[in-house]
């Protein structure tokens, strides 16, 4: 009985709230006249008003103070990541963690594996090499020394199993990290890295992933450019066979006094793990002299390890404020292999089907929404300006919204936000996802104004010269921060 009256405040309160959100919300109108730094802004960059379209209103809910052609469907670059996040912490939980695991076909004796080993992929977003010869070190603790058999990798996670070898790359940079199509097993992501160092007259090359059997050729030139421009006479490096032995030959120039790094999508993702293999099982003292192919685990294998990946929560944190495409893409692809419905059918379909059913689940209508990788580099995907901040509600409500909110990028501090906004009214006080693409750029998020309020913001042009339209979204991230709504 003594809960009752308990309830019954409870009750009390929450009509108050609503009582109030209904106040404020009939009082609040929202405009369509565009704050007149950021029509500034827009005028200057060329734009015309009708690229643009935009979405402010309270955090807490209510109607929109500044509302432009948000119903629109756009191409959202890469906010479009703040669905696929949200939508995986709900339905994963922000505790899920992606598994990998090697086995046996046979046991260990007098430190031999008479028999294959097997890599099998769990999806993990940030397999990276260090992490893969951890595991590598666990058989060696268990005695292991040499490997009879062969490697055989499991990619049955996500279906297909090769999607990179019918994929086509995103545009005419096919080395390019941006450019890895993911699969159920990427190591490093697949990513070659080269170290540079040049004096007065003498460069130096070395690789700084463990491949073995892998060497570099270096014919690049030195010239006279500032070393941040080192990547202006870069050119794409080639690659040559000479029986085991794989030659990666340097071309273009580099600047004189520079050092300088980089990652670039080179090998066959199989070879690139069979000499990743090599090099780390080598350097520990073991050995192997067998193939690499793709293949299943056998049901009677042995597991000899197994490694969990960082939680949800944490790898949301590089997703979104280093906007990572590739780990995107496999957050995607999670969402359909852990779906109950999918029963083994392809993990695209089965992933867009459950972010539209959470969509619809929170009455959030998905017209226009075009789904395909759920990274935001396409060229297809659509998401208007409402749909977004109907998400950021979602997200202020959920149970996760410390997590997500955690992920994106704060204001003149960090991620793709740290360069921007210093010295402004929204430095350190804008939590925004950024989006850059060929003909896109946007921002959304959240912004605390001066009198603390939480603002929902979001701003979307899309244009062939979008790029320029910078300035204007982060004009409309200082008006509100400044309490102009």
């Amino acid at each position: 009985m003594a809960a009752g009256p308990a309830i019954e405040i409870r009750r009390m309160l929450k009509f108050s709230r609503i009582l109030l959100l209904l106040l404020f919300s009939s009082t609040a109108l929202a405009q369509s006249t565009l704050p007149a730094d950021m029509e500034a802004a827009l005028n200057k960059a060329e734009l015309p008003i009708s690229t643009l379209s935009v979405y402010v209103a309270p955090a807490g809910g209510g109607q929109p103070a500044l509302e432009l052609e948000s119903g629109r469907a756009m191409s959202p670059a890469s906010t479009m990541k703040l669905l696929t996040s949200l939508v995986a912490l709900e339905e994963l939980g922000p505790a899920f963690r992606w598994k990998t695991q090697i086995l046996g076909d046979a046991t260990i004796s007098k430190d031999v594996l008479r028999g294959n080993l097997y890599l099998r992929g769990g999806g993990d977003p940030n397999l990276s090499w260090e992490k893969l010869g951890m595991m590598l070190r666990t058989l060696r603790q268990q005695g292991l020394r040499k490997i009879s058999g062969d490697l055989v990798l499991d990619r049955h996670y996500f279906q297909p199993q090769r999607p990179d070898l019918i994929g086509a790359p995103f545009d005419e940079h096919p080395d390019a990290y941006y450019n890895v199509i993911p699969d159920a097993l990427l190591i490093h992501s697949n990513l070659t890295a080269i170290g540079l160092e040049a004096n007065a007259d003498k460069l130096t090359a070395h690789l700084l992933t463990p491949l073995a059997d892998v060497r570099l050729h270096n014919r690049l030139r030195l010239n006279d450019l500032p070393c941040s421009e080192w990547e202006s006479g870069w050119l794409s490096p080639t690659i040559a066979s000479k029986r085991d032995l794989l030659e990666i030959t340097l071309n273009g120039s580099f600047p004189r006094r520079c050092q300088a790094s980089t990652h670039l999508n080179l090998l066959d993702r199989n070879q690139y793990i069979a000499r990743m293999l090599r090099a780390l099982w080598q350097e520990m003292g073991g050995s192997w002299q067998g193939q690499v192919r793709d293949g299943s685990v056998p049901d009677t294998a042995i597991l000899l390890a197994e490694r969990l990946s960082d939680t949800l929560a944490d790898t949301l944190r590089i997703v979104n404020k280093q906007s990572d495409n590739g780990m995107a893409r496999l957050l995607y692809l999670t969402l359909g292999a852990e779906a109950a419905e999918r029963n083994g059918g392809d993990t695209l379909p089965a992933a867009e089907a459950r972010v539209r059913g959470w969509l619809a689940r929170h009455a959030i209508a998905d017209d226009g929404l075009v789904l395909e990788n759920g990274s935001g580099l396409s060229r297809l995907e659509r998401l208007s300006a409402h749909q977004l901040a109907a998400l950021l509600q979602a997200a202020a409500l959920s149970n996760w919204s410390p997590e997500f909110t955690s992920s994106l990028p704060i204001a003149a501090l960090d991620g793709t936000m740290r360069k921007r906004l210093h010295g402004s009214p929204a430095e350190q006080r804008a939590r925004i996802k950024t989006g850059t693409l060929n003909g896109s750029t946007a921002i959304a998020g959240y912004v605390k104004d001066s009198h603390e309020q939480q603002w929902i913001v979001v701003g979307i042009v899309n244009h062939p010269e979008a790029r320029k339209a910078r300035a204007a979204l982060d004009a409309l991230i200082c008006w509100v921060a400044e309490g102009r709504p």
